[in-house]
């Protein structure tokens, strides 16, 4: 791959950040996405140009982003967007409309939008550990939905998941998450120890700054087009 230019959509996450900031450091041209509406815009402007990355507030329109997407001609599209319970409530939504409407529907329209582009990006999709058909449970559902929606786009994908994603610099408060990580890293190092390895490795809990690093590697390395990394493949740089 020539000239790397990449449009990071939930660039002010936690994992987005560090997917930007990786991204510059490896000298491509970056796009971080944040959205017009945001009350941060101009905070999150300041801090991504001083990555020396560009900020794009494309709204989240299904024509509006196809253009941005034709116009800026990336090679590689970072999906990373998600929601919360507490956030879906603090914005009125329930947990299973906001998942919806979020974590599928912004996914399936960035998809779509890339789809639309003359020469197809490299689709880069965060989605989680677990995920499969059958589920019950909304969010799961909602990112088997998005999976099944790239992998019938036609375009180039690479989709991870990962298990757990923690450290003690979230801004985010995930007590809940960051405990049931501290519990599972624990149980799963006990059954490293009587052989389940493979198990122990596909979900233990990895932070920011390792994801990214992996995410960025798997997605310049043409080996891992069209496939699914789990969180063993998720370490290392």
């Amino acid at each position: 791959m020539s000239e790397i230019v990449a449009f990071v959509a939930g660039a002010t996450g936690y994992t987005g950040r560090e997917v930007v900031r990786v991204l510059r450091e490896q000298g491509a041209r970056t796009l971080a996405h944040v959205r017009p509406d945001s009350s941060r815009l101009e905070e999150w402007r300041s801090r991504f140009e001083a990555m020396g990355a560009e900020v794009d507030a494309t709204e989240w329109d299904a024509g509006a982003m196809s253009e941005t997407l034709r116009r800026v001609e990336p090679n590689l599209v970072f999906t990373l967007l998600g929601t919360t319970r507490a956030r879906a409530k603090g914005e009125g939504m329930g947990a299973t409309e906001a998942y919806e409407r979020i974590d599928y529907g912004l996914s399936a329209l960035l998809i779509d939008a890339a789809a639309r582009c003359p020469i197809p990006p490299r689709f880069v999709y965060l989605s989680a550990a677990g995920v499969g058909p059958g589920s019950r449970n909304a969010y799961v559902q909602a990112r088997w939905r998005a999976e099944e929606h790239l992998r019938a786009s036609g375009i180039p994908w690479t989709i991870a998941r990962p298990s757990f994603i923690t450290g003690p610099d979230r801004d985010d408060e995930r007590p809940l998450e960051r405990l049931g990580a501290t519990l599972s890293d624990g149980m799963l190092a006990v059954v490293g120890t009587l052989g389940a390895r493979r198990l122990r490795d596909r979900y233990h809990s990895t932070d920011n700054t390792t994801l990214a690093h992996a995410l960025v590697r798997l997605a310049r390395d043409p080996d891992w087009e069209n496939r699914i990394a789990y969180s063993e493949s998720l370490r290392g740089r």
